[in-house]
């Protein structure tokens, strides 16, 4: 069986599971770790927030949901994140995310 991102349903929206390593050549959608946290490769430092914002512009793009419907709810300032995304179910962001595997 294939792994797939871990997403959690909300009312609103639907919550993702990250892990930033920024300074990359580009960014994307780099791979799925074993617990299903979604590794996404940014090419902002992790300087003055600019990682934080290269990853909600990422996310909004791949979503299709304004860059304020995704917010950092957990682990702004670490690697690890926990991603709230307004007006997408979660079966719609993961097969959004899944469509731009690199």
């Amino acid at each position: 069986m294939k792994r797939q991102p871990h997403l959690h349903g909300g009312r609103s929206g639907s919550a993702l599971a990250v892990r930033v390593v920024p300074r990359a050549r580009e960014t994307a959608v780099a791979g799925l770790l074993s617990d299903g946290t979604l590794r996404i490769h940014v090419a902002a430092p992790a300087v003055d927030d600019r990682a934080n914002q290269a990853l909600i512009e990422y996310l909004a793009k791949v979503l299709e949901v304004p860059k304020a419907g995704i917010e950092i709810v957990a682990g702004r300032s670490g690697r690890a994140k926990l991603v709230s995304i307004l007006g997408v179910d979660a079966p719609t962001a993961q097969k959004k995310l899944l469509e731009h595997f690199g």
